[in-house]
């Protein structure tokens, strides 16, 4: 094989394993039984088996003069539950609210964080795709992945419609997007107020509404995440291919930064969507 054609099937080889790496959909990594392990599933994993091991640690940590990890969480989730507060304005609520929103804002933040650690997009093997021989790496982060944001979207809006009819009762939350009630109360008020048989429909139609919007939050959920956290991957990829060392530094505190960000908008969205649902309407 001459130079030229060799160093053709190099740069194809390396373009097919650029595009490959930025694929929208998270690379399958090993099949046990017909189930499908994914590389984002594979770190969704971890970051679960790194909170269940910080869970542990701190509760064997936990003395009546507190150490320095103790006062390290006990920091952490006093200035945690106190923004829980601020957004609740309900202290029985923050303490309700407090596991499961902390909960996804500590999943999500690892994710994000582990998706763009240095040399972890390195560890993985060679896999054939397509007839080209192609890196896939073991390891991509959970946010990264749209089945995740997706999952973790349809969780968070799923538990506040959960606490409201538990806070409020099934059939007030009910009517809240179908609004009987509104269309029962026309024949009877409509000679004290003429203006039900315009207002009443109009609820009525609000309360429809509110259904559409259910889903939009799903969707803007799941795909805010998703969207900014892939897109910073792949700038920090794209960086490193431009320059190894040095250039991407600057990019990588960014993303630190963007995960963070990330992780606390999803949290809080869903912690205000808990508050709205667990509220009576007036």
């Amino acid at each position: 094989m001459s130079e030229e054609s060799e160093l053709h099937t190099n740069i194809h080889e390396e373009v097919s394993h650029e595009e490959h790496a930025h694929s929208l959909a998270a690379e399958p990594i090993a099949d046990i039984g017909g189930f499908v392990i994914t590389n984002a599933l594979f770190t969704s994993w971890i970051v679960v088996i790194i909170i269940l091991l910080i869970g542990i640690a701190v509760k064997r940590s936990v003395r009546d003069v507190p150490g320095k990890l103790q006062s390290f969480f006990e920091l952490i989730i006093e200035s945690a539950l106190g923004i829980v507060d601020s957004v609740t304005n309900d202290k029985a609520k923050s303490l309700k609210f407090f596991p499961i929103v902390f909960a996804l804002f500590l999943f999500i933040l690892l994710n994000n964080w582990l998706g763009i650690v240095p040399g972890v997009g390195s560890i993985g093997y060679i896999a054939s795709v397509d007839g080209h021989d192609t890196f896939i790496s073991f390891f991509r982060g959970g946010s990264a992945d749209l089945n995740t944001t997706l999952a973790l979207a349809i969780i968070g809006v799923v538990a506040s419609h959960i606490f409201g009819v538990l806070a409020v009762g099934a059939w007030k939350h009910f009517n809240k997007f179908v609004n009987i009630n509104a269309l029962l109360a026309i024949p009877t008020q409509i000679k004290k107020d003429p203006t039900v048989l315009i207002v009443n429909p109009i609820n009525v139609f609000v309360g429809l509404v509110e259904i559409i919007g259910e889903f939009a939050k799903v969707a803007s959920l799941s795909f805010r995440l998703f969207g900014n956290i892939f897109a910073g991957e792949v700038l920090l990829a794209s960086m490193s291919a431009i320059l190894a060392f040095g250039l991407p530094l600057p990019f990588l505190f960014l993303e630190v930064l963007v995960g963070l960000i990330q992780a606390a908008i999803f949290a809080i969205l869903v912690l205000s969507y808990l508050t709205i649902h667990t509220s009576e309407e007036h």
